[in-house]
């Protein structure tokens, strides 16, 4: 089994344990995902662990469009763009004038996807949303304010592979939803260990 899919079934098979097996009080679990490949697959390990649940890929939890850069490996762009990629890696929107998509309309698309499948599964069902690095950090900043403070989107570290957020709903006075983090970067027990590391 290629390390990356090894990643993805551990991670898996911790969620199950942690989050359905302990939790028999929640009777379904929704799984949304991006519609594309590795997120996908990342979240059908986790539906296949389940053994029933079905996917529900949906567009607005696509990882961030780098326009041209797109499809480009890091090493190629730093090689081939060298000004551009340090002002991107420096949070200075070097991407942008390869039409990048702006951090805000991440951020605005991917709360407004965990809104909705929040308020259509409902409150005896879990909510599982598998994406990418940048939509994770773009919607969790918009989600919780931090991009108020900070609009270059600086003010978390990406996360590691096939590790997780856990967000706990807060009832508003107005009816509304808002977003509490519990967990972040949160992995399974193994990858605290030197074998997550170890390719195979």
């Amino acid at each position: 089994m290629p390390w990356g899919e090894w990643q993805v079934r551990q991670t898996a098979l911790a969620l199950k344990d942690l989050y359905v097996d302990r939790r028999p009080q929640t009777d379904h679990q929704l799984i949304v995902c991006s519609d594309l490949g590795r997120a996908r697959a990342t979240a059908q390990a986790f539906a296949d662990v389940l053994g029933d649940a079905q996917l529900h890929p949906d567009p607005r939890v696509r990882e961030r469009s780098f326009g041209d850069w797109d499809g480009h490996a890091v090493s190629e762009l730093a090689e081939t763009y060298p000004e551009d990629f340090k002002l991107w890696i420096d949070h200075k929107d070097g991407e942008m004038k390869y039409g990048a998509e702006a951090k805000s309309a991440v951020g605005a698309r991917g709360v407004a996807a965990i809104n909705d499948w929040a308020l259509r599964a409902g409150e005896d069902t879990d909510l599982y949303i598998f994406s990418h690095g940048a939509w994770i950090s773009q919607t969790l900043q918009t989600l919780l304010g931090l991009n108020q403070v900070d609009p270059t989107f600086a003010s978390m570290l990406s996360m590691d592979n096939a590790h997780w957020v856990r967000l706990l709903p807060m009832d508003t006075t107005e009816g509304g939803l808002r977003w509490r983090l519990k967990d972040y970067n949160h992995g399974p027990a193994i990858a605290d260990t030197d074998e997550w590391g170890r390719e195979r």
